[in-house]
This record gives structure tokens, C-alpha cells and sequence, in this order.
């Protein structure tokens, strides 16, 4: 949600990849999403290895400053117990998303995934994701990032530590590596939210699955608009979240329903520790141009 994924040097990118104007599915050939399989070895850094969404990379963004005034305080007030809610030690919840791209006629396409996401703070996560271009699982221990591809039995290893945040910041400079929903995990989940937006405000409320919400729209500079349902209650959790990308042709969208969320559970740091199985083939993942050189390969579990 934060500028990490709307930077302008993304937006570039995505207006001349393939003369798409939109990010493909990750790990994917250039024919239709469901052809789509992982592709280890030869997967641009461009495409990455966030797949459950938009999966956007490239270059860092640089910072934006935002305007105090431009959100009113009320719904300020709504994003801070959002804020304060995924800020929990333990939580996990269920990403239903479906995102477009440009074919390679024009036509404005979608790509679906699942994804069973769990974060243990500080610094554990897990991602399980399905979807039309096969299965991907990523795991963070707090000492390596490991992205396996389930369909090819491979995976690649990143020697990374710290927090998520910083678990993230790494991932994208070395490896162009970025998740949409990244800032859920931030150590501010509403500051990050609302960075380098201009504008905003409460559209109404509605009801989600039988649960009261309220629903928000925001403008991010220059050319983004962002939709978000969160619970109307004191946890204020989020539901559903919408962004359309004004400038791309189409003017395509990525679409986001959150349900499940489980704020009781707890998990054990065992839980984000892979276990390779049986047959499986560790490869090297493709550095970003101009990234530092450090090693990519973290120790063999």
C-alpha cells in the first residue's frame, strides 16, 4: 500500500514492459496467465517474487512528503486503530486478489491468486500462495527469505535479518523484490498506508460478509487512487482494497478481499523455517541491476 509500490520509476516501467502498460503474473512466459509457471532461473527482476498481487519492483521510491491536512481527522483516527489492530504480535489472514494486465492484443486481461498470509513480529512471515499461474510459498525466519516454487520443486534463498521492515527494504534493494500489501507489516501500518497521499475521506459505510464497514477513498500522488473497507468497530481490520492506476492504459486495477483474519493464534518461529522436500533443487535468484553483491544463497536448513 505505501509509495514502496507506487514509485514513479514503477509506473515507467510498467508503461513499457512488453508495450503491456501493467505487470504480468510473476515468474511468467509472455502468453496468457494460464499457461503461467515459475521460472527460477530466468525470472526478471522485474517480475519478482511477491506473487500474491500486483508484484511490483525496480528501483527504492524516494521519500514523499505528506500533508497532515489532507485527510480529515476522523478518518485519521479509523486508519490509527487499523494501525494499532495489525500491529498484534501474532495475525493471519486470507488474500483473495485479482489484478489486470494488458495481453499481447491490447485487451485488458486478469490474473487471480489465494494466499494465506501470517506474520509473527517481529521479524517472521509466510505466504501461501495459489492462483492461475500456479502455487508459490515464502517463508521468512528472521535470518533468510526463502521463495519456493511448488510446481518446479525449486527454490531461492536470500541471507537477509532483521525486522520486516527491514526484511522488506533489503529484499527490494538487492533483489527488486515488493508485496502490495507490505504495509500491514510495517512496524506503522497507518502511517505507511497513508504516505504521499494528497487527498481523502469517508465515501460511506457498507456491509462486508455480514460486518458493518466503512469505506474510504484516497488519492496518491500523481495518479492513483485508492479504495479501502475497514471493519467499523474498534479494530477497524481491513476487508477489501481497491487501487486503479489512472495514467496506464485501461486505467487497470488491482483488487484485494481480506477475510479470515485470526488475531488469537500464535505461532511458533518453527513455522517459518523451510524444510526443503524431498528432491527439491535450490537456485539462485536474479539479483536487480546495480544491487549490491552480497550473497543470495542463505545456509541450507
Amino acid at each position: 500500500l505505501s509509495s514502496r509500490r507506487y514509485s514513479d520509476a514503477i509506473r515507467l516501467a510498467l508503461s513499457k514492459a512488453h508495450g503491456a502498460g501493467f505487470p504480468r503474473a510473476p515468474f511468467c512466459r509472455k502468453e496468457t496467465p494460464m499457461n503461467c509457471r515459475p521460472r527460477w532461473l530466468k525470472a526478471a527482476t522485474t517480475l519478482g517474487a511477491f506473487g500474491f498481487a500486483i508484484v511490483l519492483f525496480l528501483a527504492a521510491p524516494a521519500a514523499r512528503a505528506q500533508n497532515d491536512d489532507v485527510v480529515p481527522a476522523d478518518v485519521k483516527e479509523v486508519l490509527g486503530r487499523m494501525g494499532k489492530t495489525l500491529q498484534a504480535k501474532d495475525f493471519s489472514f486470507q488474500s483473495d486478489t485479482l489484478r489486470a494486465f494488458v495481453g499481447g492484443n491490447g485487451e485488458l486481461l486478469h490474473i487471480a491468486h489465494k494466499t494465506k498470509i501470517v506474520a509473527h513480529r517481529p521479524d517472521r512471515l509466510s505466504l501461501d500462495i495459489s492462483g492461475d499461474d500456479g502455487a508459490t510459498k515464502i517463508l521468512y525466519d528472521g535470518k533468510a527469505l526463502v521463495v519456493f516454487g511448488g510446481d518446479r520443486n525449486e527454490y531461492g534463498s536470500i541471507a537477509v535479518s532483521g525486522n520486516l521492515d527491514e526484511m522488506l527494504s533489503a529484499a527490494e534493494t538487492r533483489f527488486g523484490f515488493d508485496m502490495p500489501l507490505a504495509d500491514f507489516f510495517t512496524g506503522d501500518p497507518a502511517k505507511s498506508f497513508l504516505d504521499g497521499v494528497t487527498s481523502g475521506g469517508q465515501v460511506g459505510k457498507v456491509t462486508i460478509d455480514g460486518t458493518p464497514c466503512r469505506y474510504f477513498f484516497f488519492s496518491q500522488a500523481p495518479d492513483l487512487q485508492l479504495e479501502l473497507w475497514v471493519e467499523d468497530n474498534d479494530k477497524a481490520t481491513p476487508r477489501r482494497l481497491i487501487v486503479t492506476y489512472l495514467s496506464l492504459p485501461g486505467r487497470p486495477q488491482f483488487y484485494a478481499a481480506l477475510s479470515n483474519w485470526d488475531f488469537a493464534t500464535t505461532h511458533d518461529d518453527a513455522e517459518f523455517v523451510f524444510q526443503p522436500p524431498a528432491g527439491a533443487k535450490q537456485v539462485e535468484l536474479a539479483r536487480r541491476a546495480g544491487a549490491p553483491q552480497q550473497s543470495s544463497q542463505a545456509p541450507q536448513p
